[in-house]
């Protein structure tokens, strides 16, 4: 009879568990960026964020795609934009009052291109 095996501990480098997060790992406090999180850790942080998690989220500055989302664009189309590094929800919400050219023709193009992609779908 064979014995269990002991159980392993998963663990990812900072810059995974910010992805998975959501945020930049920049903008995570110091301890979080020399530190390896574990898959409960990470667990953990995703149902109850502690405070600097839920400032992030909630203020920025947000990751590319947390910025396309919230735009209803593609990532490509942040970058055809000169969207190149994160912003802060108060930057975001500024560019969706201003509402330049290029925003207004990525969301088009995006919604179309949304479209032919569900559009196969349907049949």
């Amino acid at each position: 009879m064979t014995s269990p095996k002991p159980k392993t501990i998963q663990t990812m480098k900072p810059a995974t568990a910010a992805k998975k997060l959501g945020v930049p790992l920049s903008a995570t406090p110091a301890e979080f960026q020399a530190s390896v999180v574990s898959r409960d850790e990470l667990n953990e942080l995703q149902s109850t964020p502690p405070t600097w998690l839920a400032d992030l989220r909630r203020n920025g500055p947000h990751t590319k795609q947390v910025i396309a989302a919230k735009l209803r664009v593609s990532i490509a189309g942040l970058a055809r934009g000169g969207i190149t590094g994160p912003l802060t929800t108060a930057e975001i919400d500024a560019l969706k009052a201003e509402n330049p050219a290029w925003l207004e023709r990525e969301r088009s193009l995006y919604a179309e291109t949304r479209k032919e992609a569900l559009r196969p779908k349907q049949r």
